[in-house]
Order: C-alpha cells, then structure tokens, then sequence
C-alpha cells in the first residue's frame, strides 16, 4: 500500500516536473542577441503545457491539430520526459517494496540477536565491577539475566546460528545504541530491577521478563523507536509483523526446547508472496483508471479530489485482489482492507470502504467479473 500510495506522489511530481520542462523551453534567453517577444513565449508556453496535459493520461501525444510545430514539439519532449520519470519510479518502488518485505525475516533475526546482546553487555558490566571489587551500592546483580533460560535457548539456537552468519547479521556497527539501550534504558526499567532482585526464577519469570523487554523496550522506547526509523522508512507499518514474530517465538520456547526449536517464518512459501505482491501492485496501478470509474459509480457525489487518497488506494487494491486472484475469498479481501482503512485512513474510512466493497463486490459477482475458484471456494461466490 505504502509504494502504491508513494508512486502516485511520485506520479504528480514527475507531472510538474514535465510542465516545468516546457516552461523552461519557452523561457526568455537573457543571452541572447536576437529580440524575443514574451507574449508570444508565454502563448507558445500555455499550448505546449495544454497539449501534454490533454496526454499525460494516456502517457502519449494526443491529435496536435491547431498547435504549431515548435509547441507539438516541446508538449512531445515533455511527455517523453514525464514517461520516463514514472517508469523509473514504477520500477525503484517495485524493486524496493521487495527488497524491504525481505529485509524483514533479517530485522526479526536481529532483535533476537539485541536480546542475546543485552544479555553479553550485563556480562561485561557485571565483569568490570568485580574486577574493581565494587560488590555493594551498584544494585542488583545481573546473575538472573546472564542465567536465563530463554537467553540460553536463543544463544544456542542453531538457525539463529546459522543466519547470523549467512547473512552477517549483528549489531556490532551500531554498538554504541546496544550500549546506551543497556545501560540507559533496561538498567532503569522497573521490572528487569525487579526480576534481578528475585532469589531463584523458575522458567516462567524468565519467559516474562523476556516479553517485558520485546513489548515495552524494544516496540515501544522511544529510543528504539528514533533508531528503527532510520534504519528502516516503513517502521511504523513493519513495527507490528516483527513484533508478533519476536513475542511468538519468545512465547513458544519451554524449559524442554534445544538448539533445534523451530524459530519464526516470515512465509510459508516466499517466492509465492513475492509474485503476489509484485502482481498487485503492479495491476492496481495499470488498471487504476477502470477501478476509479468502479467506485465513482458507487459513490454519491463523488470526487477524486475530495475522496482520501489512502480510501483511493485501499478500494483499488481491493477490487484488484477481488478481481484478479481467483484463490482468495471475497470476504477474505474485504476484511482485510477494512482492517487497513481502520489503521491508516480517517476515523469514517472503514464505513465507507466497507459499503463500497460491498455493494461492487456482489454486482462484479453477479457480472461474472469476480470468479472464485480453489479448496473451499466455489465459482463466483
């Protein structure tokens, strides 16, 4: 959702971009020796920028009957220009909304590698005040976190092994956050002084205040939060996936999992996922046009200036699922852009999504343009 809604931001920059491409071309030369004529530039200008509105839609010249050669021109390098703009966009957006989804399984990798590493820096703090011979007034000692067990399941978790070193996935490069999110952050948390204070955590204390740290530090602190979002540009919607993968893997450990214990997948079958998402973005953008005329026709009054232009996105990417995967369970779509619109749109969004797709999901149905078929799916239902 997020690259479709930045391609058509993107769309209306290369668009201005374009016009001021032809208003260059008719700019007056303050070089030059010969005596131009503004009212004539500005004319020239005007029909050049009029003929490439007339067909940036359509993404080529439209008839240039009654335009003078030197404008048909200038609207033709204009549009040339703008086509290129949006097919580069269309492509880096494309190659990016792939890159980030994978870059996903190694961020969730690495917030369990953050864990392991707080638990390396209670250690080394742990280490350093005993070589000083300070035992007293430093609080509580960090045995219980260098002792618990979920720590030591995780440390010796072969996949986790395996793919830190696959993929070089540590936090060495941004050891500096490790220390500050220790040292600032986790020594003056509550709970953890609390669960350091304890005499002998069963498995039960130690599973706890692992989630305690998961839910309250690491998706929530504002320090993490300032950090993530310069690592990653879709934090904000990648926080909650890497967050109930963190927490159900931390949940699903017990005292008699091994070094073998199954950690979290991002997909079942990736390569499958992948060509969904590349499929859907790129027939939500291609037949935008068709899907616009589709929810004007269902919407009173209808604008596309006025309507949200997440609603806009929301709505076609529906009816794009709906329409082209023939797998996927009308309800199924519904619902799941319902849920979208409540999360990022207006507060009246997930009203007016729902009555949309509604009504054009049982009148597509009833065309035939809708066809379910698949396990449990019957054709047009």
């Amino acid at each position: 959702m997020q690259n479709i809604f930045a391609y058509l931001q993107c769309r209306q920059s290369d668009y201005h971009l374009a016009l001021d491409l032809i208003r260059e071309e008719f700019a007056p030369d303050l070089n030059s020796m010969e005596v131009q004529d503004p009212v004539k530039l500005e004319e020239n200008r005007k029909a050049a920028a009029d003929l490439f509105i007339k067909s940036h839609e359509e993404r080529r010249l439209q008839s240039a009957e009654g335009y003078t050669p030197e404008q048909t021109s200038a609207a033709s390098d204009a549009l040339k220009y703008y086509n290129k703009l949006v097919q580069q966009d269309f492509d880096h957006l494309r190659k990016t909304m792939v890159a980030e989804a994978e870059k996903l399984a190694g961020r969730y990798l690495l917030f369990l590698l953050l864990l392991l590493d707080l638990r390396r820096y209670a250690a080394s703090e742990r280490e350093s005040r005993l070589e000083r011979g300070r035992t007293t007034g430093t609080g509580p000692d960090e045995q219980n976190w260098l002792s618990n067990r979920v720590l030591q399941i995780l440390e010796k978790n072969k996949t986790l092994q395996t793919e830190a070193i696959r993929q070089n996935l540590n936090w060495k490069v941004d050891e500096d956050f490790v220390r500050e999110l220790y040292r600032d952050v986790l020594q003056r948390d509550e709970a953890y002084q609390e669960y350091l204070k304890m005499g002998q955590p069963d498995f039960d204390a130690d599973q706890k205040i692992v989630l305690h740290v998961v839910k309250k530090i690491f998706f929530k602190h504002e320090l993490v939060e300032s950090f993530m979002e310069r690592q990653d540009i879709y934090w904000s919607e990648n926080r909650e996936v890497l967050k109930s993968m963190v927490q159900r893997t931390v949940k699903e450990l017990t005292p008699e999992s091994d070094s073998n214990v199954e950690l979290a997948v991002l997909s079942v079958n990736w390569e499958d996922d992948r060509e969904f998402f590349i499929d859907l973005y790129k027939l939500t953008i291609q037949k935008e046009p068709d899907f616009e005329e589709l929810i004007a026709s269902k919407s009173k009054n209808w604008d596309v200036e006025r309507l949200a232009l997440l609603d806009k996105i929301i709505l076609m990417m529906a009816l794009c699922e709906m329409i082209n995967f023939a797998s996927i369970p009308v309800k199924v779509t519904i619902n799941e852009y319902i849920e979208l619109s409540k999360r990022y749109s207006t507060p009246k969004s997930k009203i007016f999504v729902n009555g949309i797709l509604d009504v054009l999901s049982v009148e597509l149905q009833e065309k035939g343009i809708i066809r379910k078929s698949g396990r449990g799916l019957i054709d047009n239902k």
